[in-house]
C-alpha cells in the first residue's frame, strides 16, 4: 500500500493549533457541517473518534467532502482501527495507550501517531520506536501540570498533547509549558451543538481555541 502522507508528521500535526478537537459523532450528516464549521474558525486537525459505529463514515464524508480539514482517527487501539482509518480517509491517527505494534501498522499505513502516554516507561517505550510527538492521557487524573513539568527534565525532546480533562479553563495553563505543542479537547463540539445543528457555536468556539498563546 502507498504511503498516506509522506511529508504529514504528528508534530505538524500538534503544531497546526492550539487544540486538537476530540470529536464524538453519531449522526454522518453532521459530519460535514462540523468539519466546516471548524475549518471556518481555523481549527483543521479533526480527531474523530472510533467510540460509535459511525466513525468511519464520517471521517470518509469529511475526507470527501472538505478537502481543507485534515481529518484524523482517534481511540486507535489495534492495527486493525488503524487500517480501516487509513482506508476512510484518515491522515493521522490518536491512540489511548501505545504499543509497537500499532506504531509500525501506522508507519505501513504513512499515518502519523500521536499515542497516549501516562508514565515515564510508556514515554521510553514510544521513543524507542521513533516517536517524539505524543499524546499525555488522561491528563488530570495521570497528574496534569505537575507530570508534564516533572517530565521536562528527563523528557526534554519529546512534546505532548495533553489530553483529558482540558477545557477552556485550563487549557492556558496546559499551553503555556514548554513541553506542550497543542492540547486536545472536545468542548469545540459540543453535543448540544451538533444536535441542534448550531455550526455558529462550533465556529466561534474553534476561533476561540484558535487564538489561545503557546509557549
Amino acid at each position: 500500500m502507498a504511503v498516506n502522507n509522506p511529508t504529514l508528521t504528528a508534530l505538524d500535526v500538534m503544531r497546526d493549533a492550539p487544540v486538537i478537537p476530540v470529536i464524538v459523532l453519531h449522526e454522518v450528516q453532521h459530519a460535514v457541517p462540523m468539519a466546516r464549521a471548524l475549518v471556518a474558525g481555523g481549527i483543521r486537525m479533526l480527531e474523530v473518534t472510533l467510540r460509535t459505529p459511525q466513525a468511519l463514515a464520517c471521517m470518509e464524508a469529511i475526507a470527501r467532502e472538505v478537502p481543507e480539514a485534515v481529518v484524523g482517527a482517534g481511540t486507535v487501539r489495534s492495527v486493525a482501527d488503524a487500517k480501516s482509518a487509513e482506508r476512510a480517509g484518515a491522515r493521522f491517527a490518536v491512540s489511548p495507550g501505545y504499543t509497537s505494534a500499532l506504531g509500525e501498522a501506522c508507519k505501513a499505513l504513512g499515518l502519523p501517531l500521536l499515542p497516549g502516554v501516562a508514565t515515564g516507561s510508556e514515554i521510553m517505550m514510544a521513543q524507542a520506536d521513533g516517536l517524539q510527538a505524543l499524546k499525555f492521557f488522561p491528563a488530570l487524573q495521570a497528574g496534569g501540570l505537575a507530570m508534564l513539568k516533572a517530565w521536562q527534565g528527563p523528557f526534554g525532546d519529546v512534546q505532548f498533547c495533553p489530553t483529558g480533562g482540558i477545557q477552556p479553563g485550563n487549557a492556558a495553563d496546559f499551553l503555556a509549558l514548554s513541553n506542550v505543542a497543542c492540547v486536545g479537547g472536545s468542548w469545540l463540539v459540543p453535543a448540544d451543538a451538533l444536535a441542534q445543528g448550531d455550526w455558529g457555536r462550533i465556529t466561534a468556539l474553534a476561533r476561540e481555541a484558535a487564538q489561545l498563546q503557546r509557549a
